[in-house]
């Protein structure tokens, strides 16, 4: 997408500086240096900062803030605004992203790219409301009902908290579904530098538009290409089950058959391109020890790994970046050689149990929740126990 003049007059005056910010901010400044258009949303903690942000400075870049009754109200807005051509988000944690599950699930339905932001707290119903946690992984999975993929990112620093948010527009547009970025209240809240990227570095996907006659919700190519509101042309939008063209047929079984597996098939057969992760081996090969993490939890996790290797332990290390879909491939080659793989997440071993379905090693689930991240001692000393 091309960034219109009143974008590029703002982030003229950011690019190249280096600011202290919070991860919830960091993540609000990505949004808007990826183009982002249009923001929805109502408040709630820990992510209120993005919200209170974004209204003070996307008006500023010629973008759009609205504070809607709730979360279901700001998930049909961020929807509608998408299918007018704007790049839109909105931002929430667990109890509104439990809110936002059904217009998710017709978001998929209708190929409609938005971003979500769930800074994840503990739970379940309203837990404890300024506290962090990872619980809700196999939500942004499954959380919504039927048959479908989705694609979920998590940063485990505030640099990233800007970087990704940028990338998770840009795989919303190339993929045509909404993209879930699972940030969590421990890197929400820290504060660390973060630094603006030069305009001439940026290079943003664009939106496939659907030619002349050509089906808008299928056709030859597994991402048919998009029809705006206000472009001349009649376009369908319905999440029931509809024909290439958007017109419903809920009754063909074939129908529904080539609708979902295309949709679903769009993410999975591009999984390579999309999935992100950050391994760090040790050199003599020789490890049969290793440890998986992701977001807050992968910070002290690499920290117990360093001072495993410290004392002379041949310790592996993979962070999981894109957490859907999930890096089987990388996780298996991770694993091949190892007898024990421990998982620190702040949840009941949600992740783990998904490395289980992949792997022929031990898996042991280091989990904590309760609203306090792990220490590094913490998972050193489950390191050294089975090491």
């Amino acid at each position: 997408m091309a960034l219109n003049e009143n974008r590029i007059r703002y982030l003229k005056r950011l690019e190249g500086n280096t600011y202290f910010l919070l991860g919830d901010e960091a993540c609000s400044f990505g949004a808007i240096y990826a183009g982002c258009d249009f923001f929805a949303g109502y408040p709630i903690t820990p992510a209120s900062e993005i919200a209170e942000r974004i209204a003070e400075e996307l008006p500023r870049a010629g973008g759009f803030c609205i504070q809607m009754e709730d979360e279901l109200a700001s998930m049909g807005a961020i929807i509608g605004a998408s299918w007018t051509g704007a790049r839109s988000m909105t931002a929430t944690s667990g109890p509104g992203f439990s809110l936002m599950q059904e217009n998710i699930g017709y978001a998929i339905m209708t190929e409609t790219p938005c971003v979500v932001v769930d800074v994840q707290r503990s739970g379940p119903s309203t837990g404890q409301a300024t506290k962090p946690a990872q619980g809700d992984v196999l939500q942004a999975r499954w959380g919504t009902h039927g048959d479908h993929n989705i694609i979920a990112l998590a940063p485990n620093s505030v640099q990233e908290c800007f970087d990704l948010a940028m990338e998770c527009f840009d795989l919303a547009d190339t993929y045509r579904t909404p993209v879930i970025f699972l940030m969590d209240g421990e890197i929400g809240h820290i504060r660390e530098s973060v630094t603006m990227p030069q305009l001439s570095a940026l290079k943003h996907a664009q939106r496939k538009s659907a030619k002349p006659g050509e089906d808008v919700f299928g056709g030859p190519e597994l991402i048919p290409g998009i029809v705006h509101y206000g472009e001349g042309r009649f376009v369908h939008v319905t999440g029931s089950t509809h024909k290439a063209n958007g017109m419903r047929d809920v009754t063909t079984q074939s129908v529904h058959d080539t609708l979902i597996r295309r949709i679903y098939k769009k993410i999975d057969e591009n999984r390579e391109k999309i999935i992100k992760v950050d391994k760090n081996i040790c050199e003599s090969g020789k490890s049969k020890v290793g440890v998986i993490s992701y977001g807050a939890s992968s910070r002290p996790s690499l920290g117990a790994v360093k001072k495993a290797r410290s004392e002379g332990k041949d310790i592996d290390f993979l962070r999981l970046i894109t957490i859907w879909p999930f890096a089987k491939k990388q996780v298996e080659d991770f694993a091949k050689n190892l007898n024990k793989i421990l998982v620190p997440e702040m949840n009941l071993g949600q992740v783990s149990r998904e490395i289980e379905r992949f792997v022929n090693c031990d898996i042991i689930s280091v989990s904590k929740i309760g609203g306090v991240p792990h220490a590094v001692d913490e998972i050193y000393s489950e390191i050294m126990r089975v090491a």
